[in-house]
């Protein structure tokens, strides 16, 4: 299935700054960055609930947010894109 990820860390402090990092190196390991806190992650329910459970303790809730948006495995009629930085193949050989 495909799912969404998007975060939003405060970034005022140091500990901020060290979450924001922690987060965005798991959602790399799970997905692809289309936006600067989004990430597009092909992957199946347990990958998602294990994902869910390292952010979660990453992120601080009182400061914090993590929204999962799961657009299941019929994707493809479900996302536009416009603008710069052309879509990807999430399924495709993504090469860095």
């Amino acid at each position: 299935m495909l799912v969404v990820i998007t975060y939003d860390v405060n970034t005022e402090t140091a500990a901020g700054r060290k979450r924001l990092r922690q987060i965005a190196r798991q959602c790399v390991n799970y997905g692809q960055r289309v936006q600067n806190s989004v990430f597009e992650c092909l992957i199946d329910a347990a990958q998602c609930r294990m994902l869910q459970q390292k952010l979660c303790s990453i992120m601080d809730d009182e400061l914090d947010s993590l929204r999962f948006y799961y657009l299941g495995s019929k994707y493809e009629n479900k996302i536009e894109h416009f603008g710069t930085k052309r879509g990807y193949e999430p399924e495709g050989v993504l090469m860095v």
